[in-house]
């Protein structure tokens, strides 16, 4: 703004460095695991709607919120007992979503496959299309899931000065 000057951030005085960011938000994992079913309720829920889909509603809330809540809860808790000096907590952020995203995606496509190979055979389920559905919802809600939780939970540790 015209008349304004900037302000230098305070420094302290033995290093003549900026003080420490204030502290992240704390990782509280009922909070992931209730965002990773919601959001995703909802977006594949409008989606269904608009296209007037019911197949796409009623898996909106089972198969893909369902496997959204149950990754990131499994990762949200694997997560939480890494230490602060583990490989996690010292790698760069995206590639370590990255990794945690395609593991649990490749994981959830071999649940997902294995079910939509074995659940037609259930009589029950042989005529519904909820089985083939599998292939796709398990990998995708898992490799989103996995890498938000894993992006927040290393978001929420504090960061490390770097030396010179």
């Amino acid at each position: 703004m015209p008349g304004r000057t900037q302000q230098r951030p305070a420094t302290t005085p033995d290093t003549d460095t900026a003080p420490e960011a204030a502290t992240p938000p704390r990782f509280v994992l009922w909070r992931e695991v209730l965002i990773a079913y919601a959001a995703p309720a909802v977006m594949a829920s409008a989606g269904g709607f608009a296209t007037g889909q019911s197949e796409l509603r009623i898996a909106a809330l089972t198969t893909i919120a369902g496997t959204s809540a149950l990754v990131a809860t499994l990762v949200g808790l694997r997560h939480r007992r890494r230490s602060a000096d583990s490989w996690a907590a010292r790698g760069p952020v995206p590639l370590l979503s990255l990794v945690f995203g395609l593991g649990c995606a490749a994981l959830a496509l071999a649940l997902g496959l294995a079910a939509a190979e074995l659940l037609p055979r259930i009589p029950a389920l042989a005529d519904s299309p909820w089985p083939g559905r599998l292939r796709i919802d398990l990998p995708l809600s898992a490799a989103i899931a996995a890498t938000m939780t894993t992006w927040r939970w290393r978001a929420s540790l504090p960061r490390r000065r770097r030396a010179h």
